[in-house]
């Protein structure tokens, strides 16, 4: 046994665990928590609205459940203005990435924020990335993690218009089994999947609450490990319990007050 030329076995072996320890301890200062997202969340340079929606999104008992490092790379996905988009790249540095996915509704949902996001100076990892409908166009295993943000409930909205006496159904739900299908195969082993949606009523009917742009919490977890992913655990910092989850989430005294959950997966 040698290394750098030492030969004795018991000074070896202390070399190589204070190396393992040295290793670890690196691993660990690279990892995003909530304190490095707090961190950044007091950067001046960020957006004053995005400031102002820190206290409602609560990004640093969020963020820190991708389980994420400096370097890696993370999809927000119909991430529309690029809240989340713009703190992840600041966390992940110049070696790492955030992808901002968008459809063409989602991208001009957030038009105007984006704008104010650019003309501020957009971080320059932050990915722009627009595709039509649920189309994520990720190559194999290259993400090692995801998050999507209310946004996952448009999914399964079945389209409706008003025909001058009641909205009615004009075609069925996004094809939800394609939308997992390719981000599992995004997704390296392991990476993890972050799901932020409003609450619905337990004990409604799954087309009455999607009528409202929600979801019910223990359908989507059933759903979505049916297609493939492992339920890590939830997180309740965004719950409220004084909200009406029977109203519509576009109600104005509504907006940033839902009942929100938030669930973890995983790629196995």
């Amino acid at each position: 046994m040698q290394m750098l030329g030492i030969k004795n076995p018991a000074l070896l072996g202390l070399l190589l665990l204070v190396l393992a320890e040295n290793t670890l301890a690196q691993a660990a200062a690279e990892r995003i928590d909530e304190s490095s997202v707090l961190a950044v969340m007091q950067q001046s340079a960020r957006l004053a609205s995005d400031v102002e929606r820190d206290a409602r999104s609560k990004p640093h008992k969020i963020i820190p459940l991708l389980s994420l490092a400096k370097g890696d790379r993370v999809i927000d996905i119909f991430g529309s203005g690029g809240y989340y988009s713009d703190l992840l790249a600041r966390l992940l540095g110049e070696e790492g990435a955030a992808i901002l996915h968008n459809n063409q509704g989602f991208e001009q949902w957030g038009t105007n924020i984006l704008q104010d996001r650019f003309a501020n100076g957009m971080p320059d990892n932050v990915v722009s990335h627009t595709n039509s409908g649920i189309n994520l166009g990720l190559e194999p295993a290259s993400m090692n993690a995801a998050l999507i943000v209310m946004a996952l409930h448009d999914l399964y909205v079945i389209p409706r218009r008003y025909n001058g006496e009641a909205y009615v159904a004009v075609g069925p739900p996004a094809n939800v089994a394609y939308f997992y299908e390719q981000l599992l195969a995004g997704l390296k082993p392991g990476g993890r999947f972050v799901v932020v949606d409003h609450a619905g009523e337990p004990g409604m009917a799954h087309e009455q609450i999607t009528d409202l742009h929600r979801i019910g919490e223990d359908y989507l977890r059933a759903d979505i490990e049916a297609h493939g992913f492992k339920y890590i655990g939830s997180e309740a910092a965004l719950r409220n319990s004084e909200d009406d989850r029977a109203r519509i989430v576009f109600d104005e005294d509504l907006q940033g007050r839902t009942d929100r959950f938030v669930l973890v997966f995983e790629k196995p």
